[in-house]
């Protein structure tokens, strides 16, 4: 048998291509679970990979994908069975081991999850990595006693992956969100998603040397790091707390004052949803098919074929993809 991928390669001048190739199954590596892939997300770290940049990928011919959704074809573990349907976010597929880029996949049993009744295969990738993440935010927020009558949350990066699903989900579970983005023609999007206010990134991006500012939000969802995870820290409510999965704008914050965290009761919390333990991810995926709104979610889907991968993939690296950039791999 064989199967469709799209495959980044490197020759020996270093240079890095991709292409989408037709490969033989004694290709893909060991694993527990054979999966017939639909469909996977372009995220910002596949752009990295397709490009051969950040030093992810480390062993070529490589096939990226970081998250994908199908069916399960051949099981040599008793939780999966021929034709179930699954998810698989993290666990470094699409970096380190071959991911979702292709119309079959081979991985083990442990990073797979069964996909929740209520939500397709196409939906489990408009929420993906991305959306995960976003529920492992709020999940955190709401550990950390942030509810809807605590005041409003802000979330940065809104117009991306990351921050497309908080906003939505954020309003459907009755928070109040203000939205952060630098592109102005991305308000009416966010506001349809459930954004209450709209705040330019370049109000949240400006140095500032004070140690704290007026009070202004309950908590936050960060997905971009950098100043504006500063900038916000700065103006969080007693008692607040943000959620930060921002590294777009930089791992390093900036001007960094612990004062926020010493004078407010502030915490930050980091979260990392690349190896969650199997019943978190269960948890998270029961939460996503409960509380987010499938409509709103279809409002930020814009599906792509494999073809399509190498063209996009500078332009998620530059923030110009809005919404969530659905791959049907068939296609």
């Amino acid at each position: 048998m064989g199967f469709r991928a799209l495959l980044v390669d490197k020759d020996e001048n270093g240079t890095v291509s991709a292409a989408v190739q037709e490969l033989d199954d004694s290709r893909l590596p060991a694993g527990d679970v054979t999966v017939a892939v639909e469909y996977s997300t372009l995220n910002y770290k596949d752009g990295l990979c397709i490009l051969g940049k950040g030093g992810l990928v480390r062993t070529f011919p490589h096939v990226p994908g970081v998250d994908f959704s199908g069916t399960v074809e051949a099981s040599d573990d008793p939780r999966y069975r021929p034709g179930d349907r699954v998810v698989l976010t993290g666990w470094r597929v699409g970096e380190i081991w071959w991911g979702g880029y292709a119309t079959r996949a081979r991985v083990k049993a442990d990073w797979l999850v069964p996909l929740p009744a209520e939500i397709s295969n196409r939906q489990a990738m408009a929420i993906g990595t991305a959306g995960l993440t976003s529920m492992l935010a709020v999940m955190a927020l709401e550990k950390a006693g942030i509810f809807p009558n605590k005041g409003e949350i802000v979330v940065t990066g809104a117009a991306g992956g990351v921050g497309s699903v908080a906003v939505a989900l954020l309003d459907k579970l009755g928070y109040t969100v203000a939205a952060v983005t630098g592109r102005p023609e991305t308000a009416d999007y966010l506001r349809k998603l459930g954004a209450a206010s709209i705040v330019d990134r370049a109000e949240l991006s400006e140095a500032n040397g004070k140690p704290l500012e007026s009070e202004r939000w309950a908590g936050g969802i960060d997905a971009a790091g950098g100043d504006m995870l500063m900038r916000i820290l700065k103006q969080m409510k007693y008692g607040g707390a943000v959620a930060s999965i921002g590294l777009a704008a930089g791992a390093a914050i900036p001007s960094f004052t612990v004062v926020p965290f010493l004078l407010r009761g502030v915490s930050l919390l980091g979260i990392d949803s690349v190896m969650r333990p199997y019943n978190q991810r269960i948890d998270a995926w029961n939460r996503l098919e409960a509380d987010l709104p499938m409509d709103r979610l279809e409002d930020m889907i814009v599906e792509y074929g494999l073809g399509d991968l190498p063209a996009l993939a500078p332009l998620i690296l530059k923030g110009g993809v809005k919404g969530r950039a659905v791959i049907d791999v068939r296609r």
